[in-house]
């Protein structure tokens, strides 16, 4: 949970994150009320489209993650620890990424979601196993689509988790809609090649 993350890492006190707990439970208690339609349709869809694709082609699914951000902690986050927060949690291709856009709070959280979906499709949560957040730098391809540079105990897990003759591909999809951000990892094992 995100609360513990930022709890283990310093980023809140107990109190804070007793309070936080409320505001999640009662949260949750609101959305637990609705119907089942949901904020982020498109992802949801997104995935499922992709699921269904790499089952036709042959690739086997190891690792499921899915986060839920709130963009206006992020940006509290922000406003009380600043770039110590920055430093502890994204790489500095995130850094240099975020802070060339104009909505960092929105970018920065995107990327947090990322991370612990990432973690929570390895198995591990972060930072917990060996995985930290910095094992766990969201990329953007030249096409703009969203990927992991996974180091560290990151890829060190994904490594334990792939299957021999297969390799691994870890496929990203981000969105926000103020003031949540989303992110949905899904991890495949696609064969090798013959040699």
């Amino acid at each position: 949970m995100a609360i513990d993350a930022d709890l283990s890492s310093g980023l809140l006190t107990e109190d804070e994150a007793r309070a936080k707990r409320r505001e999640l439970e009662q949260e949750s208690n609101f959305f637990g009320s609705m119907d089942g339609a949901s904020k982020f349709v498109r992802g949801d869809a997104i995935a499922g489209l992709l699921i269904t694709a790499i089952n036709i082609i042959g690739g086997m699914i190891i690792g499921i993650g899915n986060d839920l951000c709130n963009i206006e902690r992020i940006q509290r986050s922000l406003d009380r620890f600043g770039e110590k927060f920055e430093r502890r949690v994204f790489t500095p291709y995130e850094i240099a990424k975020a802070r060339g856009r104009r909505r960092l709070a929105e970018t920065y959280a995107k990327r947090f979601a990322a991370k612990e979906a990432c973690a929570k499709a390895l198995g591990t949560g972060v930072p917990r196993a060996g995985v930290h957040w910095q094992h766990l730098g969201v990329i953007n391809l030249p096409s703009g689509k969203p990927g992991f540079e996974l180091t560290g105990g990151a890829a060190e897990r994904l490594a334990k988790l792939t299957p021999p003759g297969h390799k691994a591909v870890v496929h990203l999809t981000l969105t926000d809609d103020h003031p949540w951000a989303e992110a949905q990892v899904i991890i495949e094992a696609v064969p090798l090649a013959p040699a």
